[in-house]
């Protein structure tokens, strides 16, 4: 039975239940390790199995910010189902038209410049290759269910890591779109580094959730407002459920 770990955030809380069909069987548990515990929603039908974290999981009805991650702690949970592939959803600010608000896209690299280490080894250094961070062949499976979906398969793309938790400025996005990237987020960079120590194929679904400050159509001067982020990310589930599903089809 193929068994994929999702880690999702912004908009996706609810994102397990998008996956429960008349025929699946749900439960929930809790994973523990030297970084702390995480919920984890498991999911399984006649596909696999799917194990979801919420990246922002807390110990109380709040949302942990996304600079307050402890992300040791969720790959961990994540490795520990012994999945055939960790795929994380990760909601992102766009600089480029062919990935707008509402669109889903595929990372191929990321761009973390940022200075807090993330290693599951701090007494004795592991230097995990990063060549192709993401995993080729499952990348392409995803691929191929957007285009059929919205018509449109952006791949190629480039997420920087910011740590936030304010947004960026206009001048930020400048400058790290002429370092290559397309996209911004604050989650992906730490996740990507920790699941490369793992062994375990990964892949990023990125949603655009909003136009980068200072790329919007005819209004570079627009604001980002969290709660019109968080809903428009939520727009997305569906889409990333059918990947998830393609994905589980795949890997039987």
């Amino acid at each position: 039975m193929s068994r994929i770990a999702v880690i999702c955030g912004t908009g996706m809380s609810a994102f397990s239940s998008t996956l429960e069909t008349t025929t699946s069987t749900s439960s929930t548990m809790l994973a523990e390790s030297n970084w702390g515990e995480v919920p984890i929603s498991s999911v399984t039908h006649e596909l696999g199995q799917v194990f979801v974290i919420d990246r922002h999981h807390s110990n109380d009805e709040s949302r942990t910010p996304p600079h307050a991650i402890e992300h040791r702690a969720n790959v961990h949970a994540a490795s520990s189902c012994k999945p055939d592939l960790i795929v994380s959803v990760n909601s992102v600010g766009s600089m480029i038209e062919s990935m707008p608000p509402g669109a889903v896209g595929i990372a191929s690299d990321i761009l973390d410049l940022s200075i807090k280490p993330w290693t599951f080894h701090d007494d004795d250094a592991i230097h995990s290759d990063r060549t192709r961070p993401f995993d080729q062949r499952y990348s392409s499976v995803c691929e191929a269910v957007l285009r059929e979906r919205q018509g449109t398969s952006p791949t190629g793309l480039v997420v920087a890591q910011c740590v936030g938790p304010q947004f960026e400025s206009p001048s930020e996005i400048d400058a790290l779109q002429r370092l290559g990237a397309h996209v911004v987020g604050m989650t992906l960079g730490p996740e990507q580094r920790l699941v490369s120590e793992t062994g375990v194929a990964h892949v990023s679904l990125v949603c655009s959730s909003n136009w980068a400050a200072g790329r919007t159509p005819g209004k570079p001067e627009a604001e980002i407002n969290h709660e019109a982020v968080d809903a428009m990310a939520s727009q997305m589930r569906d889409l990333v459920s059918t990947c998830i599903t393609a994905l589980l089809e795949d890997i039987n």
